[in-house]
């Protein structure tokens, strides 16, 4: 088998498992599940700054400083779902003194 063979495996599995995994979650979980899995992307950044120790060239440095920003925009997503997920559950009280 060749490298290609194999990548281009576990990347249909990993589409088919995950499609899976997120098929049975309930639909008042999906929230929550996504801005995890979106928070989770520091590990990418962790990733790219290793790449980034590593590579030299313009083409190089062009999808360091991609790969950076749609990480760091996910994460910044995931957070702010989070944010707006909590505030639902906040007690929403009106002042009555008025």
């Amino acid at each position: 088998m060749t490298i290609i063979t194999v990548i281009l495996t576990i990347f249909i599995l990993a589409i088919l498992i995950g499609y899976e995994v997120i098929g049975k979650v309930p639909s008042t979980l999906h929230t929550p599940l996504m801005s995890g899995a979106n928070s989770i992307h520091g590990v990418v950044l962790v990733g790219v700054i290793l790449s980034a120790s590593a590579l030299e060239g313009p083409l190089n440095y062009i999808l360091i400083f991609i790969a950076a920003f749609f990480g760091a925009m996910n994460i910044v997503g995931g957070y702010a779902i989070s944010d707006r997920m909590l505030n639902m559950f906040k007690n929403k009280t009106k002042d009555e003194s008025k």
